[in-house]
């Protein structure tokens, strides 16, 4: 009997263009969370965008329409990067994970996102590497903590280097010999995480994200 394949690898074509990557990975097997999961949800936007914004996994919409960051964070998102003068649709999004990781809550269809674990992580960042390749961002920029540790190692603390120009490639991490066209990182909130604060610090977090985000066109320059 054959070894479950221990990442993503064997799944993901030679050929990095969007076409390809999106339809190579919704036969992806590389990890257990393709099991529960609706489908794979795989980036979206301009093949050739300046920016690429990654977060953590799809959510619940997500996960049932198959598309990145068109849920309640998601439309925070498309809310924060108005304020901050960016087109979206000049923006491509994806995740560090391709599948929703959620646990059921046994009342109905509702379902309680789950954070993916490490091995999760590793195992869906040769698709990370190949949508970077394919799209070839000028800027990347990690939307939460979990996106930060895939692209800028586990040693990266979101706390101490949100909205923060950051060099391309990392000194330590996974993508430490990158040598693509990227010139710089930024790593800020994850949308999510403004729509579960307090209702007193929510448009303070808000705010937040849009200053960070601000940073992006200084950062194309």
């Amino acid at each position: 009997m054959d070894a479950p394949p221990r990442d993503a690898t064997p799944f993901v074509p030679a050929d990095h263009s969007m076409d390809a990557l999106v339809a190579a990975a919704a036969a992806c097997r590389g990890c257990d969370l393709y099991e529960n999961a609706t489908q794979t949800v795989f980036g979206a936007g301009p093949a050739s965008a300046s920016v690429m914004m990654v977060g953590e996994q799809p959510g619940d919409v997500e996960d049932r329409r198959g598309e990145p960051f068109v849920g309640p964070a998601g439309k925070l998102l498309d809310r924060a990067l108005v304020a901050a003068g960016i087109a979206r649709d000049k923006v491509y999004v994806t995740n560090a994970v391709k599948h929703f990781r959620f646990k059921p809550t046994g009342r109905g269809n509702r379902r309680l996102h789950q954070k993916p674990d490490a091995r999760h992580i590793t195992a869906c960042r040769p698709w990370l590497a190949a949508e970077l390749d394919g799209v070839r961002p000028r800027v990347v920029v990690a939307l939460g903590a979990t996106a930060a540790a895939s692209l800028l190692g586990p040693s990266f603390r979101l706390t101490q280097h949100r909205g923060e120009r950051l060099p391309w490639p990392p000194e330590k991490g996974p993508f430490a010999q990158d040598d693509s066209d990227i010139e710089a990182a930024l790593a800020t909130l994850h949308p999510s995480a403004v729509l579960r604060g307090s209702d007193e610090d929510r448009q303070a977090m808000f705010e937040g994200l849009v200053r960070d985000l601000s940073l992006i066109p200084s950062l194309l320059a």
